[in-house]
């Protein structure tokens, strides 16, 4: 297409001539030069031997400076320690012993069963169930305390220094008490070093062996795999319903030796292999072998006493000998039985012995009087009284407890 006409002022047209990019040539371009930066001068040397210039000093001051005080700056406080937050725990998921634990745990105590409120429940036919009174809250407890479970087997020793302080009616009250509730596993052993009243206090038994007959006859139980709970019924006299037997003292008139201490350590070794429960008669000889391995041997001491100044005494008596050769923990190592001997009693001499054993015991147990515990003979146990019942009952629980 022609490149369209240009006039000039003229008013003759001119045309444009544009540079042939292959034949001219290119023009020059012209770049300007940086100027070149100036060379530093070089410093002076110092001359040799020369000496600086004195200072230019001011005018000499007419009087003393004003002293200058510095601030103390006190330094940075250390940076706080950051703490570092553990990490979370890992959730552990019940599992199914945690699940019936949990339940047992939740179950709530049954209806009332007793006085007013057992009756209001029966009346209504159970449409109206009151909760247990405190009396019957405290027998629940009793007995679930009594029936717990044992990592091994334990050795109850019950002991008085003195005659007559009702250490072997405490001994078959208990394996009763026991007996009845835990549903067996209890022996109750009279540990005197001659002649004792368990086994003629106890229900007799087809035969009149005792312990003497039984430390002849120790080898056929050496087998551990051969010997058996059923060959121990030819020495221990078993009481019937109240689930448990008793293993008497030597009742021979002419046996004149005595138990001793190893000889006591090989019965116990024996029982404890068959029995749960071992509950230890005593003599008044606390100076003998068989009372002092007994002591050793006890997990539990208890003191029986009757609400008497002289039995109070002697029992006192006893707990300082005992501290005095070195027995350690006495106090809660021992509980006290305390048995009223007659209907009525001096209740200030009561209350006196109370105190004085709640110092130098874990606890102290009243026990009422009770007819039929006073005979001597054969111990009824299908007679004794309610009250008696739950006095032991809660006896043998503060007993367990501290097992």
């Amino acid at each position: 297409m022609p490149e369209p006409a240009e006039f000039g002022r003229d008013g003759l047209e001119t045309r444009r001539v544009r540079p042939d990019p292959l034949t001219d040539p290119l023009p020059t371009l012209q770049i300007a030069e940086r100027p070149p930066e100036p060379e530093p001068e070089p410093e002076p040397e110092p001359e040799l031997n020369s000496e600086p210039a004195p200072p230019v000093l001011g005018p000499r001051p007419t009087a003393p400076p004003p002293s200058v005080v510095v601030a103390h700056t006190p330094p940075p406080p250390p940076p706080a320690s950051v703490e570092v937050a553990a990490p979370p725990e890992a959730r552990r998921h019940m599992n199914a012993t945690d699940f019936l634990d949990r339940r047992s745990d939740q179950q709530r105590v049954g209806p009332a069963s007793w006085g007013w409120r057992g009756g209001v429940r029966r009346l209504t036919g159970g449409l109206v169930q009151p909760r247990m009174g405190s009396a019957e809250r405290q027998y629940v407890k009793d007995r679930s305390t009594i029936q717990r479970d044992f990592d091994g087997p334990r050795t109850i020793a019950f002991v008085n220094p003195k005659g007559g302080a009702a250490k072997t009616t405490s001994v078959l009250a208990a394996g009763y008490t026991f007996g009845t509730i835990r549903g067996g596993g209890v022996i109750a052993w009279d540990n005197n070093e001659t002649r004792g009243t368990l086994g003629i206090r106890g229900t007799r038994s087809s035969h009149r062996n005792t312990t003497r007959e039984l430390l002849e006859d120790l080898g056929r139980f050496e087998d551990v795999s051969q010997s058996r709970i059923g060959d121990l019924g030819a020495f221990v006299r078993s009481q019937g319903d109240a689930h448990f037997d008793v293993l008497a003292s030597d009742e021979r008139p002419d046996v004149t030796g005595q138990i001793h201490a190893e000889d006591f350590s090989s019965v116990h070794h024996l029982l404890e292999r068959f029995y749960r429960l071992l509950l230890v008669d005593t003599g008044n000889n606390m100076r003998a072998e068989n009372w002092l391995a007994a002591a050793d041997a006890a997990d539990l001491l208890v003191v029986t006493s009757t609400v008497r100044e002289d039995t109070g005494y002697s029992g006192l008596w006893m707990l300082d000998a005992l501290q005095d050769a070195g027995y350690l923990d006495l106090k809660y190592k021992t509980v006290t039985v305390l048995s009223d001997p007659s209907p009525k009693v001096d209740e200030k001499l009561a209350q006196d012995l109370v105190d004085v054993y709640q110092q130098r015991t874990r606890g102290v147990f009243r026990v009422p009087y009770d007819p039929a515990l006073v005979a001597g003979s054969v111990l009824p146990y299908g007679r004794l009284s309610e009250e008696t019942r739950r006095s032991w009952l809660h006896a043998c629980a503060g007993m367990a407890a501290a097992l």
